[in-house]
Formats: C-alpha cells, structure tokens, sequence
C-alpha cells in the first residue's frame, strides 16, 4: 500500500521534533518556484491550478460542440468567449461605462446616492453596505438580509491608519487618480464632472467611512454582530440612510426588508450621518471610482492592467496578470460556477471516494462523541447539549443533489461587460428571492469544483467539494493514516468550527443561543485564551526577521479547528485501525498520520502577500498550522519529542479544548 508521502519533498536534514513544517515540506520548498501569476503557491493552489485546468476543458470542448444559448453548457461557452474576444472588448473600449456612469451623473440627493449605490452593488460593484441573504441565527428556520460594512476601497480600517501600511495608501491614491485618467472620455460622455481634487476628496471620504468601522476581531464576534431590527428600527438608528431608496435601487422585493440584521449597526449609523454632512459631489466621486475599479478588469488592457498593478503587484506582491484563459475561467465559476459544476463532477468525480468519505466522517463524528464524552471540563449540562448538537451535523459530500437553474441569466458573447452587470444581477435577484421561502437545505455555498471546505453554523452543516477530494488531502488508494492526516483532519477542522469561539455560540438547531453553563464557558474561554497567547508571540516563515506576529485573537476560531481537527482526526484513525497500523517505509501509522497533516499545509508566501494576510485573514501562516502539532500529545508520543526540542512543549503548556 502507498502511503501518499512525497520523500522528494521532505528535508532529512530538519528533525520533525523541530519543526515538522520543514522537515515534510523542505524539499519542495527549497526548489519550487511561486508562478509569477501568483502571490502564494503550495498544495491548495496546485490542487486549484488543476480544477481550473479541468474546467477550461470542459468549456472548450462544449464550445466545439456549439450547444445551444439556453443550456447550461450554452451559456458556459458564451460567457467564456465573450471574455475571450479581446478584439471585440478592444473595439468596445471605455464605450460600456458611459451607461452606468449616466446614472452616477443624475445624483442630486442622498436618496439618490444609496438608490445608486444598490444599483450598482446589484451588479457586482463594492458598495455602502455589503447584503447577503442566509438563515436567521435568531430564527434559523427564516431566510433573512444580512448588512454587513463596506465602502472603502482598502482591504480594511487598519490600512487607513497604521503605518505599516502607509506605502500602501500612497500606492492607493496613485491608483485612483489612474483610474480616473483612463477612464475620462466616459467621464465626459456621461456628463459627469468630478471637480477639483477627485482623489483627495474621495480619500477623506473613505477614511471617514473606515474610521466607524470595527476592526476584523470585533466583527467576527458572533454575538456582538448579530442585531436585528425592524425597517422601522433600522431606519430611526440610521437618520440620514434612505433605506427605500437602497432597496429600489437593490431591488428588494417587497417585505423581504421588514427585518434585517444589521452586523456592525453604528457603522451604518456613522455612514447615515455622512450622507448629510459630505457633499453630494464627493459622493458621485465615490460611485464614479467604485463603478470603475469594479468593472477595470473586463474593460480595456490599460485599465486591466492599472488594476492589476494595484490589486495584484501592490497589495499581494504579484509581479504578473494570469493568463487571459485564466481569468475567463475564474469569471464563469464566479457566474455559472455550478452550472460549471454539473461539467466537472460528470467528468471527474468517482462514486467510491463519496463512499470512502461516508466512512471517514463517521468516524471523525463518533471521535468527536467520544471526546466530549470525556471532557474533564465540561459538565453534564453542557454536555448533553454539544453531543446534541454533534447528532444535528449534516454533513455534504462532493456535489449538491441539483445543480442550479440559470434560465433566467441571459448571455450575448458579443457583450462582456453586459454579460457581467446582468450575472450578477442575476445572482443578486436570486439570493433576494429566498427570503420568505422555506430553508433550502441542498443549496451549496461552494461549487464542487472549489478546493476548500466550510461549516455553515446557522444550518449546522460541513461541505466538502469534490475537488478537495484529491491528493494530498484524500486518496482512495492511499493508507489511512495520510488520509487521516489529510481530509479526516479538515473534517474534523470543520466540525470544530461548530465549537470553536464563534461557533459554539449557536446550537444544534443553528440557533445563535447561549446553551452552555457560566462555568463551562470560563472554563472554554480559557482554553482559547491561552492558544491566543501562544499565536500572539509566533513569526511566520515567509516574512523575514521575526518581527511580525500572528493576531491571536483574530486567527483563535481557525486555530481551535486546527487543533480539533488534529485531536480529533487523530482519535479517529485509531478508531479506523482499531489502534494497530502497520509499518510502512519505516514509519509507523502515527508518524504517517503526522506527516499527512504537515503535507496539507505544503505553501510558500510572497512577502507583500503575507504581510496582507496577517492583517486581514483569519487562518494562521501554513507553517504555524502545520506545526500545532506541538499541542498534541499524540504528536510527541510519535516522534519522542524531548526537551529543547523546537517543538517541544511541556504538558501542561500544551493547549487542549476537545
């Protein structure tokens, strides 16, 4: 039997007792390169780089075969080749814009900025607010409108302020004012005059807007996010925001917005205020730059280009554009991403491995069943509740049981930009249609070619895409123990996540409801206090010289289902083998399962990217994930860690939640 480890990518030289990152994936990251299109690369990328393969096969195959417009492959094709025709979008030039920019043009009001505004995010562009539709976490039986912060063009609050981030505010501004450059004989077409000083009237404007916001670890505080208020309420905490005039322009049906859930309600507030007190000129400004940066990418190559050149080069440290086909790939997942789908799985998902995962998850579920079973902290109370909520799971496995109807989505392959405003509206309508309907609960979040996996708390539900389902998370053909380490540890990651900080606030009816004991929450709280302290004082590999640390706090619901997935994956392995694995090419079943893990995690940063991404994500570095390992009794029992070992931690230093 193979067991699924690469030694090509391992480095004998660093011992896994000091660091088992590098020691299963020093080889590889001695010698690969990142691709030039990209700012990180590792072992999800490359899995993504071949879905993305497949697709584009798929898509080109069904364009020989010329399907008619109203199939699903029909409108695949006709997407694709309307961003492929780079002679045609030439021939358009800035021609798409003078549209939308006319409306931009006619506000005179601030109900005329928020009606605009939801037109415009209707159609794919950033706006005021960023709206979604999922269930209700106070009634999880009801779809409802989540409003979520937005208007600012930075990644978040922190790179208005911080000086870290100061070259790239400068970098920022340089943009908007080549935005506006290139795009001014649709400004003049439309009749639009921006005035005097566009760039630094909108800069005030953004900063004003990002100085309300809640930074990243307050807004994913489950509770705290979670306010729900009539129309009426909402309208009386937002003087100056006309929420009708938002819905019209969004087109809300009727009543969908008779309650909304508002997630950062000052925010909103704070943007109300704006409203009045900022000229309506700067506010035209802010559509006028929000509707270009939205649509820069599918429009002329130097307004590509300045896109890119900020989005990518300068925020992700990226020195190249991907590839055209690329990029047309990446725009029918994003608007026919399931009817895409439908393609990939036909093609490229085997029966057995749903089965072989059926097996896997119940037996990551009965490890989960076990451990809180055992949990010397926990008490009865609690515990009836978690394995309550253990026995809701729901979990999906590689496709939805229907792929999506996109009837109504109509395509022209002569009209790229025409194509996107109206698939986004498309998608737009579709979420806004849910509220007032039953829950469906057979709708995927991800396409089944996605290469990821998520935890929906208000459905209690794990979702595992096919296309994650590959090596060197899962291989039927490889031995338990790397699978275990693989896609046992991301199941059990995602199960996790229905008891890490956030997740444990809602129960097993998806209810945002507080059933855990005072004394057992303190008693969590300080688990996951501690494995914050441990995140705040390390340095990932991929920024040199040590001084740049994770936010523990931001990174702590990610982290506990890292540790959860180990724990617990762990626990299920032995359960599979009933304790006894054999030796295979010298190591024994429990340092494969290790080595599995570590291999998972296999990536390499650019700099720029990973300074980004320790502001903004919410997942630690892949070698801090990979190396958690030092919590883990198992791990060290494996490997006969020791002190002064790099990994070595005493007991009782150790963190443990389940």
């Amino acid at each position: 039997m193979q067991t699924g480890i690469d030694r090509a990518h391992l480095d004998p030289s660093v011992r896994p007792q000091d660091d088992l990152f590098a020691h299963v994936n020093g080889g590889w990251l001695a010698t690969a390169q990142i691709p030039e299109d990209r700012a990180r690369y590792g072992s999800f990328d490359m899995l993504r780089e071949n879905a993305e393969a497949a697709v584009r096969e798929l898509i080109e195959r069904a364009a020989e075969r010329q399907p008619a417009l109203d199939t699903p492959a029909g409108k695949v094709g006709a997407l694709y080749a309307s961003f492929m025709d780079t002679a045609r979008v030439a021939a358009a030039g800035l021609s798409p814009l003078v549209e939308p920019l006319r409306r931009v043009a006619a506000v005179r009001t601030p109900s005329d900025v928020v009606r605009v505004a939801g037109e415009q995010e209707r159609e794919g562009v950033d706006g005021l607010v960023h709206a979604w539709i999922t269930a209700d976490a106070g009634s999880p039986e009801d779809y409802i409108i989540y409003l979520h912060q937005g208007g600012i063009g930075l990644p978040d609050e922190a790179y208005y302020t911080d000086e870290e981030h100061a070259p790239v505010r400068d970098a920022y501004r340089a943009y908007l004012a080549r935005l506006l450059e290139l795009a001014a004989p649709a400004l003049a077409d439309a009749g639009l005059d921006l005035g005097e000083d566009p760039v630094g009237r909108l800069w005030a404007l953004e900063e004003r807007i990002a100085a309300a916001h809640w930074d990243r670890v307050a807004a994913r505080d489950a509770v705290r996010s979670y306010t729900r208020l009539t129309l009426e309420e909402l309208a009386a905490r937002t003087p100056g925001w006309d929420w009708d005039a938002w819905a019209e322009g969004l087109h809300v049906p009727d009543a969908a917005m008779a309650a909304v859930v508002a997630r950062q309600p000052d925010v909103l507030a704070a943007v109300g205020t704006a409203l009045t007190e900022v000229p309506v000129e700067d506010w035209r400004t802010w559509l006028a730059v929000r509707l270009l940066d939205g649509l820069a990418p599918y429009l002329t190559d130097d307004l590509v280009e300045a896109h890119f050149d900020f989005h990518g080069r300068t925020l992700t440290g990226t020195p190249a554009l991907k590839e055209r086909w690329k990029r047309g790939v990446a725009l029918v997942e994003e608007l026919l991403g399931e009817a895409a789908g439908q393609m990939y799985v036909e093609a490229h998902f085997p029966p057995q491995a749903e089965e072989r995962m059926a097996e896997l998850v119940a037996n990551v579920t009965e490890a989960f069943r076990r451990r809180i079973g055992e949990l010397e902290w926990m008490g009865e109370e609690t515990r009836a509740r978690a394995l309550e909520k253990l026995a809701a799971f729901r979990p999906k496995i590689g496709h939805p049981p229907t792929f999506r109807d996109y009837t109504a989505y109509r395509l022209d392959p002569e009209d790229l930009v025409g194509n996107v405003r109206r698939g986004s509206a498309f998608e737009t309508d579709r979420q806004l249609a849910k509220v007032g309907r039953p829950i469906d609960r057979d709708e995927w979040l991800m396409t089944p070619q996605t290469v990821n996996a998520y935890y929906h708390p208000m459905l209690n539900e794990i979702v595992f895409p096919a296309a994650i389902l590959q090596p060197p998370f899962f291989d039927v053909e490889a031995d338990d123990a790397v699978n275990y380490g693989g896609i046992g540890a991301v199941i059990a990651h995602e199960i996790g996540h229905g008891f890490d900080d956030q997740g444990s606030r809602y129960a097993g009816d998806g209810s945002l409801t507080d059933w855990w004991t005072e004394k057992d929450r303190a008693r969590f709280d300080e688990r996951a206090q501690r494995l914050v302290r441990q995140f705040d004082t390390l340095s990932p590999r991929d920024i040199p010289g040590g001084e740049a640390t994770v936010n523990g706090s931001l990174t702590v619901g990610e982290n506990i289902g890292d540790l959860c997935g180990l724990e617990l994956s762990y626990l299920a392995y032995t359960i599979a083998t009933g304790g006894e694995a054999p030796e295979i090419d010298g190591w024994s079943g429990e340092q494969r399962f290790f080595l599995g893990w570590a291999s998972v995690w296999q990536a390499k940063a650019r700099e720029e990217e990973a300074r980004r991404l320790l502001a903004v994500d919410p997942h630690a570095p892949a070698d801090l994930r990979a190396n958690t390992v030092r919590n883990v009794d198992a791990f060290h029992e494996a490997f006969g860690t020791a002190e002064g070992d790099g990994l070595w931690l005493a007991p009782e230093d150790r963190v443990r939640v389940f």
